[in-house]
Formats: C-alpha cells, sequence, structure tokens
C-alpha cells in the first residue's frame, strides 16, 4: 500500500443522486399504483425499499406487516408473486408516463461530475430502474448534460441491489481494480448495501435524497431547525446502513475523495 494510491472511479445511483431531487418519479407511480388496488400506501412506505429492483420494491412493500394486514382484509388472503406481477405491470406504465419529466440533474451534480472528470476519475452508474425505464432517462439526462462512462440497469445484471453485480459489472468494463479505489455514491440504504457487499467505499447523499424526500422547493423554504432535524434523521439512517462517509450535498464528495486519498485508501478499510 502506498499514499500514491488513488480513487480510479465514482459509481453514482441516478435518481435522488444525479437527476430527479427527492427521487419523486418512482414514489409517486408506487402510490398510485397501490390507490387503484384499493390498498392505499403511504409516502414512507413507498420510500422504503427505494433503489431496490422495481418488482422487488412492490414485493417488499407487500411484505410490509401494515401493508399486508390491509391487503388480507381487501383480498382474503395474502399477497402472491402473481399479485407482484400484476401490480408491477400497471406500476410500470404509471411511472413510463410519467418518467421523461424528473430528469432534471440535482444542483451541483454536473459540476461535480466535470471536476472528478477533470481529476481523471471515472463515472459509472448503477440504478433500481430497468432497461426500458432507462431508454426514457438516458436521452433526458444527455440532452440536459449528464453522461456517464458505463451504466447498467438493474435487469441487466444476475440480480439487482442490494447484491453488488452492477457495481462489479462497471469495475469490468472501465477496467478498474483494486474495489478499495472505488466510491459508490447514492442516496437510498440499498446504495449503501450494493456498495458495502462489493467490497468499495460507501458515500451518501443527503439533500436531493429518497431518503430525505423533499423537494428542492421544500428544502429551500424549510426553517433551518427543522431542515437539520429532518437531516439528522437521514444521517442516522444512513449510519445504520453501514456509509463509510455521509455528505450533505452532492458537491462535498471531492473533499471525501481528498481525504481517503490522504490516507492511502487504508482509514476504516472493511
Amino acid at each position: 500500500m502506498t499514499q500514491k494510491e488513488c480513487i480510479k472511479a465514482v459509481i453514482f445511483d441516478w435518481a435522488g443522486t444525479i437527476i430527479d431531487y427527492g427521487c419523486f418519479a418512482p414514489m409517486h407511480a408506487f402510490i398510485q399504483t397501490f390507490e387503484e388496488t384499493g390498498v392505499p400506501i403511504t409516502i414512507r412506505e413507498a420510500r422504503m425499499p427505494m433503489g431496490l429492483l422495481k418488482w422487488d420494491h412492490i414485493q417488499a412493500i407487500l411484505q410490509m406487516e401494515r401493508v399486508k394486514d390491509r391487503w388480507i382484509a381487501k383480498f382474503g388472503k395474502e399477497p402472491v408473486k402473481e399479485d407482484v406481477d400484476r401490480l408491477y405491470v400497471r406500476f410500470e406504465v404509471i411511472l413510463m408516463e410519467s418518467l421523461n419529466m424528473y430528469t432534471d440533474p440535482i444542483p451541483r451534480a454536473l459540476e461535480t461530475v466535470k471536476q472528478l472528470r477533470d481529476a481523471g476519475i471515472a463515472i459509472g452508474s448503477t440504478t433500481g430502474y430497468t432497461s426500458d425505464m432507462m431508454k426514457v432517462i438516458v436521452p433526458e439526462a444527455k440532452r440536459k448534460g449528464y453522461t456517464p462512462d458505463f451504466m447498467i440497469a438493474s435487469d441487466e445484471a444476475k440480480a439487482g441491489r442490494p447484491y453488488p453485480y452492477m457495481i462489479f459489472q462497471n469495475l469490468i468494463e472501465l477496467g478498474i481494480y483494486p474495489p478499495r479505489a472505488v466510491i459508490k455514491v447514492g442516496d437510498t440504504v440499498s446504495d449503501i448495501h450494493e456498495g458495502r457487499n462489493a467490497g468499495v467505499w460507501t458515500v451518501a447523499v443527503i439533500l436531493g435524497s429518497s431518503e430525505l424526500g423533499l423537494t428542492q422547493r421544500e428544502v429551500e423554504s424549510m426553517h433551518a431547525d427543522e431542515l437539520a432535524v429532518r437531516m439528522n434523521e437521514t444521517r442516522r439512517t444512513f449510519e445504520q446502513a453501514g456509509a463509510d462517509y455521509i455528505i450533505g450535498s452532492i458537491d462535498q464528495l471531492p473533499i471525501v475523495i481528498e481525504e481517503l486519498e490522504r490516507s492511502g485508501l487504508e482509514r476504516g478499510l472493511r
């Protein structure tokens, strides 16, 4: 191990990390899907499994005790795989109808990506979206200034998050080794689990995240004390998930990279 070791790649999540401040596109679709079944869910229930493959996300919601109890009361039996399949089909239709409306870059995300590229760092990506969903998002994001060096959708790997396969494919395609020279950046607990399972560094972002669940306008208009409370709650969630670093906003990422490189990528090495 030498001090010359440096971060070679950063693998970003998409919604809630680089685009779609607050990760609202899937949240609205999940809520509408369950509303139509007669088993409405809360915003919190819609967001808790965020970052998973969307089919898995629906399954996770159905396994929540409150939701399952209401489902049984409504339909007289526990939800099964066929119910997940049916809900997913409807969810996908709802999401695809509005997905292109949620592709604006999060403030300072593009500038941060440029700073990393200028430093010779490769930009990878993983997502809970499927390849069909990404066909809508990628052209819009490109038009607005963002294109990673490599991207992979959740249905293009052996399994989505929290499994590490999308990250592994990034490392293969980008030609990056070892894993300790890589950072996974995301806005959900499943992002952190994905990164930890891949053996890379993990950085959680609070502002703009699904976990915080606020619009940019809400953040800007909220009283500073209340915002601090909300951000600290989100920070604790990421701490419990095992994030190596937690940053307030995406533009603080270069500071984390400087600290890691100063320590020779060794501090806190798992």
